[in-house]
């Protein structure tokens, strides 16, 4: 009895995230690959290694494991047709998985820049490859299959912290959660670690981090692997929220040696929306981690380089070209930069809320926290968008979302869609001319109090989470005195320059030509998104101000 053959559908996530090639679609890649024989065995490639080939599948079958220290974690097996590899490719950094073969046969080797060559020229095998290695990542991320392992506490600021950088950066990682996992300890015992040196990570099995900071983390895990820190860049972009992502996208398409540095991971402010509804292209929304996910991986295909948990400290400015000084001493040359540094939420002054930030104060709702505030109440306070969607994101899992808003009402500082959601969900309940006062509690946060400014009146609730969305200010310390700034810290370009202002004789335009609309008063240093003044707090405007940029640098480029 035979059956008729079960045909793929592209609809379907298995077989997008393992999709079989075509003979024509082999065919193609043929002349830029090498064939070769491989064993029952034999590793194509190990975790903690970088530059590894693609590896497509002629005969052999490969399966791909996650090595623990207790053995391994099955992920997949890949038959004839099929082809290796996941995101960490694309990205230049270290391989979290181990490839074995096992059953012998031919494959065809993709060495490294030939794999970007075909990404580059092949629209149909572009988009297949890297969707393929996207959704591969998501999945590893679903199912915990990380080469690191976080040991901590579920309410720890520290904890939280190192989850969110994970997160954030698309890291798929093992969180043990001391207060359930009784055998967590004995490891810890073992380990002879201290309760006080927690968190714990294990990278790649082998290193053992105390409370490392971001900046260690990413270095045991390889995240900025391989940036040739000497070279002279047509262009650096400092910040990686959507507007940066968008100069980085545009700028290494059309040729540009790019590099971008992040404090955090990308997306920046953006990043920690829950969903974004009025960006054009999504009707259904989009959470600003995937668009920055989805950005980043754009612009690593066009050849920008990316890297993260570094601070640019420093602006050196007196000469050409520039020199950026980042936090661990080092230094960066561009013969441009792009500013996208945006704006912080301000800390608000209330009693008790340094003692809790991370651990009961977050200044973001993403999923990890959204998981935190199931079945609780919870305090939103802002009256922008971001608070907007942070409240109405909450209010699917959290019990109660009190929205505080310091303001009389919502219409000149908030999308109307956000307010008719707000107003029509019974689990948020809103109160403007509201200020939060005090945050209580022993080890963690127990307790917010508010106020009404008419009334007075004054009303206290056991909370554990609250959430800071409101007012904004520029991150521009780092500019020192090379540019000029308005009165609130933010960056002015072109038109609003005081291009004839004598007080300020060492930053007054120094060519013979205006400056361009979103040059600052430094030639080829460019600002865009929320850190320039004046601009739009939309992600959609952030992201054409990034893209003009480059059009911008390409100029100033060409005078030099």
């Amino acid at each position: 009895m035979s059956s008729a053959p079960i045909l793929q559908s592209p609809l379907v996530a298995e077989t997008q995230t393992f999709p079989v090639l075509t003979t024509a679609q082999i065919d193609r890649l043929r002349p830029l690959a090498e064939q070769r024989t491989v064993n029952c065995g034999d590793i194509l490639y190990r975790p903690g290694e970088v530059g590894v080939s693609l590896y497509i599948l002629l005969s052999a079958h490969v399966e791909v494991v996650q090595p623990d220290m207790s053995g391994e974690r099955y992920f997949a097996t890949f038959q004839p047709g099929m082809f290796t590899g996941e995101s960490a490719m694309i990205a230049g950094q270290k391989m979290i998985v181990l490839a074995r073969v096992t059953t012998a046969g031919e494959v065809l080797e993709i060495r490294p820049d030939a794999l970007r060559t075909i990404v580059a020229r092949d629209g149909e095998l572009a988009e297949l490859f890297l969707r393929a290695f996207m959704l591969r990542r998501l999945s590893l991320i679903r199912k915990q299959l990380g080469n690191v392992a976080l040991i901590g506490f579920r309410h720890s600021a520290d904890s939280m912290r190192l989850r969110e950088f994970l997160g954030r950066n698309g890291h798929p990682y093992t969180f043990v959660d001391l207060d359930t996992d009784s055998s967590a300890q004995d490891l810890l015992d073992r380990l002879y670690i201290r309760i006080e040196e927690v968190p714990i990570v294990i990278c790649n099995g082998e290193t053992v981090l105390r409370n490392p900071s971001t900046m260690e983390m990413a270095k045991c895990l390889g995240l900025n692997q391989g940036i040739d820190q000497s070279l002279l860049r047509d262009l650096i972009v400092v910040g990686a929220g959507p507007a940066g992502l968008a100069a980085a996208v545009y700028g290494a398409s059309e040729g540009l040696d790019v590099l971008v540095v992040e404090t955090h991971a990308p997306g920046g402010q953006a990043g920690t929306s829950s969903r974004i509804e009025n960006y054009l292209g999504f009707p259904m929304g989009i959470s600003g981690q995937e668009l920055a996910a989805n950005a980043k991986v754009q612009a690593l295909k066009f050849g920008a380089r990316m890297a993260v948990a570094h601070s640019v400290t420093e602006l050196r400015c007196r000469r050409t070209p520039y020199e950026l000084v980042l936090d661990d001493g080092s230094l960066l040359f561009a013969r441009s930069v792009v500013i996208a540094t945006g704006a912080r939420y301000n800390k608000p002054a209330v009693a008790g809320i340094d003692r809790f930030a991370g651990n009961g104060v977050h200044y973001g709702a993403t999923y990890l926290e959204a998981q935190l505030c199931e079945d609780e109440d919870v305090v939103v306070v802002g009256g922008g968008n971001s608070a907007g969607q942070a409240a109405v994101f909450l209010a699917q899992t959290a019990r109660k979302v009190y929205m505080l808003v310091r303001g009389p009402d919502m219409a000149s500082t908030m999308s109307r869609y956000l307010i008719q959601r707000i107003l029509n969900n019974p689990a948020i309940e809103l109160h403007c001319n509201t200020e939060l006062t005090e945050l209580a509690g022993s080890t963690h946060l127990e307790e917010a109090r508010w106020r009404e400014k008419v009334t007075q009146t004054t009303s206290c609730f056991h909370i554990h989470h609250v959430f800071i969305m409101a007012g904004a200010s520029p991150n521009t310390a780092w500019l020192g005195d090379c540019v000029a700034l308005d009165e609130k810290g933010f960056v002015l370009t072109g038109p609003d320059l005081p291009l004839a202002d004598a007080s300020n004789a060492d930053r007054r335009w120094p060519l013979s030509r205006p400056p361009q609309r979103l040059e600052s008063s430094l030639p080829g240093i460019f600002v865009v998104g929320d850190v320039r003044a004046g601009s739009i707090k939309r992600v959609a405007s952030a992201v054409g101000e990034g893209a003009n940029a480059v059009s911008l640098v390409h100029r100033f480029l060409a005078e030099c």
